[in-house]
């Protein structure tokens, strides 16, 4: 393989890394949340707790209505 070949492979790697990282921050501080009230996994209620939390961390990473994102000066 080739130094360009490897470099554009491991800078992929590296993305698809820190993005599944993310992903995964949301479910599991939701899940943090609905078992440091006292949820029990896998219980109703536990699952009512997550999926709302889940709705509440990704609004609160999201966009308001109509916002657009401007491009960089960089």
């Amino acid at each position: 393989m080739n130094s360009t070949t490897f470099r554009s492979l491991a800078i992929l790697v590296s993305i698809t890394a820190i993005g599944l990282t993310g992903c995964g921050s949301i479910e599991s501080a939701a899940q943090d949340d609905c078992t440091s009230i006292g949820w029990q996994i896998g219980s109703k209620g536990y699952n009512d707790c997550f999926k709302a939390r889940v709705y509440e961390r990704k609004l609160d990473y999201s966009l308001p209505p109509g916002d657009k994102p401007s491009p960089s000066v960089i």
